[in-house]
């Protein structure tokens, strides 16, 4: 059963009182829960103050005590029947309410902290690295730890124990799918994540808060659920808990670190530690709305003189999802925190910030502890360095990095990792996306100005949000074929080459170019300007394409056979793998004649599994821990990411 409710209507709530609550019902209520949190959620919800109240009935009143938006003890989730508290309201109450979990940091972040004994080191300057949405910065590095250092130690009997809770509550939901993942399925694993991070496994538990709330996004059908994301959240928890109750041996998206064990890797770490860097001269790049379920904001990109990125966020929570979007867009104009400097992100997307006392995560985003100071200084044109440089590696090369980036943890992700910068010339609109969907065209130019011509690209707004500017400035940008730009944009992992457009700017060297106003210093932040048709005529001709807007065609290997699989089992559970044995072979001769050998071995595996399920003498379905499965699928779902990669990265460089 579904439930749809606003979450604009419920406060947060810890995903440890989720887990409490639905633990202290019986089996009998465990059983009516989703149904009694249908209910629930067509009843009205009013908040005075940090109280939400809602009358269940004409005698019974519910009542969440939610200082500052979210309910933090269980003992706060009140309601007045006389089951209380172990009353199946309390339960839908929290089973509604959104989970108060993996927030973007604070807009000031902490003083620096002393560096750890085992720590990542510095990496070579110079490159650009990888950063999500919220904020995640620095640069390109390689890192590693210093020689001498103790290894972690390896887990303890605790650590154990709940390693293996967090990987048999994964597995249940993996088993059972989105349509059998209630609120009983979703508290234990909520409540394996908590125990999981009191045993300091930081890692595992944030992933499986994050499955936790896809799972409650794909049930709810919430606009901003992906099945791709849900499916790649199950993926890094099973992986995670089956490296670490392996011994933590490097499994797909764990990257190894040199004399590092990947055990380390594998726990994560509570919060992220700041360095000192002492005085940094920063040039703003871009700056970008955040717009997420529960938050809105915007972050800026700087560079500073060794080709390193920063980021500066400016990210809160919002109880409106209609008024979110221009919420996001309004963050632009608000004044960058750090130190005495006076200008918007917007502002500082064109200028620049000269920073003493400066102290940066290892992902790249900047301290505003009391100890800085910053003020604006003059900004560099993108044609211009530091800037310039970001713009000299090749395309293969840069989508090369973003896709290696993939493969280390996300916290520890080097910053911009998945941005691209590239000089194209627009090509006009093509039936490339489903269904034929026209979208924007565009060539990537090698080597600069005067290169020679490269792939051509699929250009997708960043965000698909209406309110946003991203797919209006795109549809602008579609009628002047011929044009020639500097991008920024991420990296879209697929069979041909995509890029998620975030700013434009003006090339060198070329008379094909925008016709902007000096304010903005020849670029334009596609998620919070809108270009006019005025900015697109310069001075060159525009009008008709270079060449052709032929679309660019899928390399065509018949992935999909297995990740379609993949990502039935996580939509309708293990039962999805049931087809006729004439749908099978099908699948395993299609995988075959495409050289795809090891596809249709993973496939079989997967249904083998799927199907294995043992009876009791009255033929009734004996009860399993699903581990058998769960291994299968987590094989079939490793492989599809390992080869959409590959093909990923053929698209990119021309290989056919």
């Amino acid at each position: 059963m579904s439930v749809t409710a606003r979450t604009s209507d419920w406060p947060g709530v810890r995903p440890e009182v989720v887990a409490e609550v639905v633990a202290g019902l019986s089996a009998r209520l465990q059983k009516r829960l989703d149904g009694a949190a249908a209910k629930l959620a067509e009843r009205p919800v009013a908040r005075e103050g940090d109280e939400w109240r809602v009358e269940v009935d004409e005698e019974t009143l519910l009542v969440l005590h939610a200082p500052g938006g979210v309910v933090v003890v269980e003992a706060d989730v009140r309601c007045g029947c006389l089951l209380a508290p172990a009353c199946v309201h309390r339960a839908a109450a929290v089973t509604l309410c959104p989970l108060a979990e993996a927030e973007p940091e604070p807009q000031v972040e902490p003083e620096p902290e002393p560096e750890p004994e085992v720590e990542a080191g510095p990496a070579p300057e110079g490159g650009t690295g990888s950063a999500a949405a919220a904020g995640r910065e620095g640069a390109p590095e390689t890192p590693g730890a210093p020689t001498g250092q103790p290894a972690p130690a390896p887990l303890t009997t605790a650590e154990l124990a709940a390693v293996r809770h967090l990987h048999a509550a994964a597995a249940a939901v993996l088993a059972a799918g989105v349509s059998g993942a209630g609120a009983v399925s979703q508290a234990e694993l909520l409540r394996a994540a908590h125990r999981a991070r009191l045993a300091g496994l930081h890692r595992p538990a944030s992933a499986a808060v994050t499955v936790a709330t896809r799972v409650r996004a794909a049930r709810s059908g919430a606009p901003d659920h992906r099945l791709v994301d849900l499916v790649a959240g199950l993926r890094e928890l099973l992986g995670l808990t089956t490296a670490l109750a392996a011994g933590a041996a490097p499994v797909a998206g764990v990257a190894p670190v040199a004399d590092v064990a990947p055990i380390a890797e594998l726990r994560g770490t509570a919060r992220q530690a700041y360095r000192e860097e002492g005085g940094l001269r920063l040039y703003g790049l871009f700056a970008e709305p955040v717009l997420t379920a529960t938050h809105a904001g915007a972050v800026s990109w700087a560079v500073d003189a060794n080709g390193r990125l920063s980021t500066i966020a400016e990210v809160m929570p919002h109880d409106d999802v209609s008024a979110a979007a221009p919420q996001a867009v309004g963050a632009g104009n608000r004044t960058v925190r750090l130190g005495d400097a006076a200008l918007s992100h917007r502002e500082l997307s064109r200028a620049g910030l000269a920073v003493q006392g400066a102290t940066r995560s290892s992902g790249g985003r900047l301290g505003a502890g009391a100890s800085v100071r910053a003020v604006r200084a003059a900004g560099a044109a993108w044609t211009a360095e530091p800037a310039a440089r970001l713009w000299s590696e090749p395309a293969p090369a840069q989508v090369a990095r973003a896709l290696a980036a993939q493969e280390r943890p996300y916290e520890s992700r080097p910053a911009g990792s998945d941005l691209l910068f590239l000089d194209v010339t627009l090509l006009g609109t093509a039936p490339t996306g489903p269904g034929g969907t026209p979208q924007l065209l565009a060539r990537c130019t090698a080597g600069g100005p005067g290169g020679s011509g490269g792939p051509v690209i699929v250009l997708r707004p960043a965000h698909e949000h209406p309110d946003l500017p991203f797919r209006a400035n795109l549809a602008l940008l579609a009628t002047a074929p011929g044009l020639r730009l500097r991008v920024i944009g991420r990296l879209e992992r697929a069979d041909r080459p995509e890029l998620r457009l975030l700013a434009i700017g003006t090339p060198p060297g070329t008379p094909d170019r925008l016709a902007l106003p000096a304010a903005r210093a020849g670029r334009v932040n596609l998620g919070l300007e809108r270009l006019q048709t005025a900015d697109l005529a310069g001075p060159g001709p525009v009008g008709g394409p270079a060449d052709g807007p032929t679309a660019p065609a899928p390399y065509g290997p018949p992935v999909h056979v297995l990740g379609r699989r993949v990502e039935q089992t996580v939509t309708t559970g293990r039962h999805a793998l049931a087809p006729s044995e004439a749908s099978a072979a099908a699948d395993r001769a299609l995988l075959r004649a495409a050289g795809l050998a090891t596809a249709a071995e993973l496939l079989d595996a997967l249904r083998a599994t799927a199907a294995n399920r043992q009876r009791d003498v009255f033929g009734r379905i004996v009860t399993d821990d699903h581990e058998a499965f769960a291994a299968a699928w987590l094989a079939a779902a490793s492989y599809t990411e390992e080869l959409a990669t590959a093909l990923c990265a053929a698209a990119w460089s021309g290989e056919g």
